[in-house]
């Protein structure tokens, strides 16, 4: 288990983690992160791909939370996610 960590803070570690390269067929760049299996993005410069990676982990993550998937361990940190309590029952609320 890790050490829990805000959204902020997870999201800033995963970054780190983060691999740009140089597009092969295109000007650009290639962000991967490999911590998150299928998160990558393209962009023109590396700020453009940088701010599109930062909404391609939103993604990942959200819909990870979404589907009850379990989120990496990365860096020795976890997200610290709180359980949502049930909705108020129509007739009280």
């Amino acid at each position: 288990m890790g050490r829990p960590v805000s959204y902020r803070a997870y999201v800033a570690e995963i970054l780190r983690s983060a691999r740009y390269l140089p597009c092969e067929d295109s000007p650009g760049f290639v962000a991967v992160v490999d911590v998150l299996p299928g998160c990558m993005t393209q962009g023109t410069t590396l700020e453009d791909t940088r701010e599109l990676l930062i909404d391609a982990i939103d993604t990942w993550i959200l819909s990870a939370l979404k589907d009850g998937d379990p989120l990496p361990i990365i860096d020795g940190c976890v997200l610290a996610v709180m359980e949502s309590s049930p909705e108020p029952d129509a007739a009280y609320g």
